[in-house]
């Protein structure tokens, strides 16, 4: 599976959004962004047929000139969310982007992916490991008559207060949390109670498919959305997990190419406005948008990718929707000078590049509005591969650490046990699961606070947390080497930002 939060994920200082949204200047109005389909064109077959996202003014007659200006210049049209100006095109002409960039009204324009179209990328660090018979039998036997029968194993719920608040307020059935990612498994026992059909959709390639089941993963192996489903919103039914909102609705947005599992910019565009248009209130972002790890505000392509993903995001916001994103599992310090990216483009060949982390963004993550979840262990400490950064990460929550955080469990694993597809139980570990923990807490204090607005429940989110401050030392393999530096106080600093979430703190 390719880049689910395994990759890596920022958040951004205050300086950097006010840049961000100055340069993007665009925040949508609240009516429907539905998109209008277009129906296939002849197209130049002198290069390779690539996928663009075509970012202009929002007035009628301007999109009606840059329809037609696409197909002029071999173009065929995909579909057109006008609310918000971005249009998604196919073109196999070599000069298709240079050519659309010049039509008057066009603001950004640029590929979406470095190679062809054919007939994911998420941020869980590793491969998964699957609970088996026996060792679910002994995780069973430490079961109490109040918990789950594999609860025993939920070190994360305890950590945060999960298990005592689900006694308080599980949540509110008028909440819903949309999982954009590799598809949900409804079937799931854990999850069937919970799932919510009408707000779930197939957005691969920029429409929304809605016929039944068109949210579920392709295959068992693409088991990254589901499990963060569960850990979400696993239903407290007697019998597996328990999510850390178990009362509160879970759709899947599905948005990972069916061949190579990538998350490419239109299929997120198509996400962000299905979540708006259907009344959802927070949506998880366990992944960065493909195919750069970092987009930079000078190459005209990342430009437009950035452009598109944020106008999706902010008409959501706009809404009502609250965004979380995973921050990433290279243990970067995204408030640093320079990175070292050797990972884009990730559909292609990649290139070693240096890039400054306030031009080049992490999508969505780094998008204003957008809160930065970081990871963290058993001990309350940043789990080694969480990426981190002073006035990036925004909060931080249980991802697991399985190297230098062990619990005292039946299974002794220090990673986040949750739902996998075909009924399955298993463990994995990233910032791509320290996100679901907080936005399963953002939807306890929804349903705690159902007028709050999205600012509003950041807000709170933030004054909930329990932030243990720097450690003294972060030298976890023990070589006189501090492996990252923790920069601020107690109130707020690089590896925690405000704290790691509270549920218990959240539902009092």
């Amino acid at each position: 599976m390719a880049h689910l939060r395994s990759r890596r994920r920022l958040a951004l200082a205050v300086p950097v959004v006010l840049s961000l949204t100055a340069t993007l200047g665009f925040l949508p109005g609240a009516a429907s962004a539905a998109p209008q389909r277009s129906a296939p064109a002849a197209t130049a077959a002198d290069g390779p047929n690539l996928a663009y996202v075509v970012n202009t003014k929002t007035d009628h007659r301007t999109l009606t000139s840059v329809k037609k200006a696409i197909a002029e210049a071999g173009g065929t049209v995909v579909v057109t969310y006008e609310k918000i100006g971005v249009i998604v095109a196919h073109s196999a002409s070599p000069e298709f982007g240079s050519q659309i960039r010049a039509v008057r009204g066009v603001q950004s324009a640029g590929a979406t992916r470095t190679t062809p179209l054919t007939a994911a990328g998420t941020t869980d660090e590793g491969a998964a490991d699957y609970l088996s018979a026996a060792e679910a039998a002994k995780v069973k036997a430490a079961a109490t008559p109040e918990s789950e029968p594999l609860e025993a194993d939920q070190w994360d719920l305890r950590a945060i207060g999960a298990d005592k608040a689900a006694k308080i307020n599980p949540g509110s059935r008028k909440v819903t949390v949309a999982v954009i990612d590799t598809g949900v498994d409804d079937t799931h026992p854990d999850l069937a109670p919970n799932f919510s059909a009408q707000q779930s959709a197939n957005c691969v390639g920029g429409v929304a498919d809605t016929s039944a089941g068109a949210w579920r993963p392709y295959t068992a192996d693409d088991y990254h959305g589901t499990h963060v489903a569960g850990e979400i919103a696993a239903a407290r039914n007697g019998i597996g997990v328990a999510g850390v909102a178990p009362g509160v609705k879970v759709s899947g947005i599905k948005v990972s190419d069916p061949d190579n599992g990538l998350f490419y910019p239109e299929s997120v565009v198509c996400a962000f406005v299905f979540a708006a248009d259907h009344g959802v209130e927070i949506t998880n972002n366990s992944y960065y948008v493909d195919p750069w790890l970092y987009n930079c505000m000078d190459d005209p392509d990342q430009k437009a990718i950035v452009d598109a993903v944020n106008r999706a995001q902010q008409y959501a916001t706009k809404k009502g929707t609250l965004h979380l994103a995973s921050a990433g599992n290279s243990n970067h310090d995204l408030a640093s000078d320079a990175i070292v990216d050797e990972s884009s483009p990730d559909d292609s060949t990649p290139v070693t590049r240096t890039i400054d982390p306030h031009e080049c963004f992490d999508v969505p993550t780094q998008l204003p509005g957008v809160v930065t979840v970081s990871a963290t262990g058993v001990q309350n400490l940043k789990s080694y591969y969480s990426t981190y950064g002073k006035g990036v990460i925004d909060i931080a929550a249980p991802g697991g650490d399985r190297l230098y955080q062990i619990p005292d469990t039946p299974s002794k694993n220090g990673r986040i046990l949750s739902t996998m597809p075909n009924n399955q139980y298993g463990f994995l570990q990233g910032t791509s699961m320290a996100s679901p923990h907080a936005a399963g807490v953002a939807a306890l204090l929804k349903s705690e606070h159902p007028w709050a607005s999205p600012a509003q429940l950041q807000a709170l989110l933030k004054a909930q947390a329990d932030n243990p401050g720097c450690p003294d030392s972060y030298d976890q393999d023990g070589n006189g080497t501090q492996d990252a530096t923790c920069e601020g106080g107690r109130r707020v600093n690089g590896f925690y930002g405000f704290g790691i979430v509270n549920a218990l703190k959240a539902v009092k």
